[in-house]
């Protein structure tokens, strides 16, 4: 009788621990949620350099204004790059859904392509800026306008890393449910991005070269 009892409570151990690691221990959705309250917060972040700039954006205190520095033609291109590389993200994340490892792979590459050639203007402008004199040192206004176009570089720099790093992953691994949440989460930051950005060219850049 006690044999029988061992067995059934071994059996019975065995089910709950089989059981126990089967289950999945990651809320559902849970990533998604905690990265919208990061974005809220990046949101915040932004709204700050916006206002800050708002108040700085006509002190030039002797030195140019955005009407004398800025080349729309450039600045309209580094935006056709960043819009585009958002398109491009927008298919790697439907060759995701289809479990295509290849096309994922290749449709996040020209997303950092693009990316990268972004980054590249808007590296060119500010070393040209600085070259002439115009370093954020010279007015409130250099000083708001590179926090606010530095600091959103920054963010893109940071979104480049992490697409590589998951490109390296999806390589290795495949698109299993936690690459796939990973992927979905750099697609809200870089759409984001990209939100921010066409704040950036219309207030700072259309607006500063009006007289």
């Amino acid at each position: 009788m006690s044999e029988i009892n061992t067995n059934t409570v071994s059996a019975t151990g065995a089910d709950i621990s089989s059981r126990y690691y089967a289950v999945e221990h990651h809320p559902e959705n849970g990533t998604l949620l905690g990265f919208w309250i990061y974005l809220m917060s990046d949101c915040l972040i932004f709204a700050c350099l916006f206002a800050t700039y708002a108040v700085l954006g006509r002190n030039y205190a002797g030195g140019p204004s955005g009407a004398e520095i800025f080349e729309l033609g450039t600045v309209a291109l580094n935006t056709a790059f960043l819009l585009f590389s958002s398109i491009t993200y927008g298919f790697a994340m439907l060759a995701a859904q289809k479990k295509n490892v290849k096309a994922t792979l290749v449709w996040l590459a020209i997303t950092g392509v693009l990316g990268a050639c972004f980054l590249y203007l808007e590296l060119d402008e500010f070393s040209h800026l600085i070259h002439e004199g115009f370093g954020p040192w010279r007015s409130g206004f250099l000083t708001a306008f590179f926090s606010l176009v530095g600091t959103h570089g920054l963010h893109v720099t940071f979104g480049i890393v992490w697409l590589v790093t998951l490109m390296f992953q999806v390589g290795k691994h495949g698109i299993h449910a936690a690459n796939y949440r990973r992927l979905a989460c750099l697609s809200m930051f870089w759409h984001f991005l990209d939100v921010v950005w066409i704040g950036v060219f219309t207030y700072v850049y259309l607006m500063g070269v009006l007289p």
